[in-house]
């Protein structure tokens, strides 16, 4: 039983550094009209917290839910925006498809529910910036 249990622990350990090694040299291939959205929310002072939570607990979960793909998510390192900024990228096959993951995300009941308890004591965004992308043809992530 060890013997197995070692055997397989040690099998997954050379697939996932064979995947770790071989990944890192590799261009990450999409559909061609693939495109990426680079949004940065400016929150209301000391809410930075709060909308953190709000992503971590529940937002990721329902982006996904409605077709969006998590790429990234960031807080600056210096101040002042490392203690009020959130920037992250999300990934969708077309702009016609970021239109209606968004359209559905937005009416979702669930979301309406989890930001009106997450605001209960105010607005946590203040201002979000909105930019899409499509990558250069020299860019490892397509």
């Amino acid at each position: 039983m060890i013997q197995k249990l070692a055997l397989s622990t040690l099998c997954a350990a050379a697939v996932f550094s064979a995947g770790f090694w071989f990944g890192s040299e590799r261009t990450v291939r999409a559909d061609a009209n693939r495109v990426f959205e680079l949004r940065t929310y400016h929150c209301n002072e000391g809410k930075l917290p709060n909308l953190q939570a709000r992503f971590r607990d529940h937002t990721i979960q329902l982006f996904e839910k409605h077709g969006m793909t998590n790429i990234g998510y960031w807080v600056p390192t210096d101040e002042p925006a490392s203690k009020d900024t959130l920037t992250y990228i999300l990934a969708f096959p077309d702009r016609e498809a970021a239109k209606k993951s968004w359209d559905d995300f937005r009416n979702d009941p669930v979301w309406k529910k989890v930001q009106a308890e997450s605001e209960k004591d105010g607005k946590l965004v203040a201002k979000v910036d909105s930019t899409f992308l499509s990558p250069a043809d020299y860019s490892k992530i397509k």
